[in-house]
């Protein structure tokens, strides 16, 4: 893998424990969809791939297919998926799995950890980056009783991980971060106000509603809407 070029990319969502013998956390819903597809185009374009990802999240050409045990069938002695493109998607894992290292996380903990150990991997290699969706909250860590009645959480702001990416870990790399809104007013100017507080190359924006069919790609001095088909997701 010298010499290649190398994308970190950071996939899935990250979860806070409530208690330190955890029964209870508090999470973030992502799947990693984003991250999973974007891994591959890298892999496909002769990158080398650092997949730091939330465990049991989807995963780079096998994310078409998290319900694959639902299509097995028994043929004799044979077991047989007829699937659409598991095929290619199968010779496709093979190809390039020399190139690609999963990272499995779980809480924000562990999430910064490898963020760090990954960062000093790749400090000095070219390195195209993208950011996953971190949880932005973090607890003291308690113990909760049910006897109690009512429960009250003080939530804190966690350190933005893109931060430190980008002015600590690797300042020389092309970062691109998402950004998801529920109101679409306010989308742009949020993704904006990202770039210009964290200095970074390129925001991918969504609105919850319309997240797996729209996004706007929001540079510095110009936006792109692209509205994403069947074949491109």
């Amino acid at each position: 893998l010298k010499n290649r070029l190398l994308s970190d990319s950071y996939s899935g969502g990250t979860k806070v424990n409530l208690e330190k013998n955890c029964v209870r956390f508090i999470d973030n819903f992502s799947m990693g969809t984003r991250g999973a597809s974007s891994a591959e185009y890298f892999l496909k374009v002769d990158y080398a791939v650092i997949f730091l990802h939330r465990e049991e999240s989807l995963k780079p050409f096998s994310r078409s297919f998290p319900h694959i045990f639902d299509s097995l069938e028994v043929e004799g002695d044979r077991v047989v998926c007829n699937l659409p493109h598991i095929k290619e998607a199968i010779e496709l894992k093979t190809r390039y799995k020399e190139r690609i290292l999963y990272i499995p996380f779980s809480t924000l903990q562990s999430y910064c950890f490898y963020l760090d150990e990954v960062g000093s991997v790749s400090f000095t290699t070219n390195t195209r980056d993208t950011e996953c969706c971190p949880l932005d909250m973090s607890t003291p860590t308690h113990k909760i009783q049910s006897s109690g009645g009512e429960l009250n959480l003080r939530l804190s702001l966690a350190p933005k991980a893109i931060d430190k990416i980008v002015n600590k870990i690797v300042p020389d790399a092309y970062v691109v971060s998402f950004k998801l809104e529920t109101d679409e007013s306010i989308l742009i100017p949020k993704a904006r106000g990202a770039l210009e507080k964290y200095g970074h190359e390129l925001v991918i924006g969504n609105v919850l509603q319309t997240r797996k069919v729209h996004v706007v790609l929001v540079e510095a001095r110009s936006t792109e809407n692209i509205d994403l088909t069947q074949a491109s997701s």
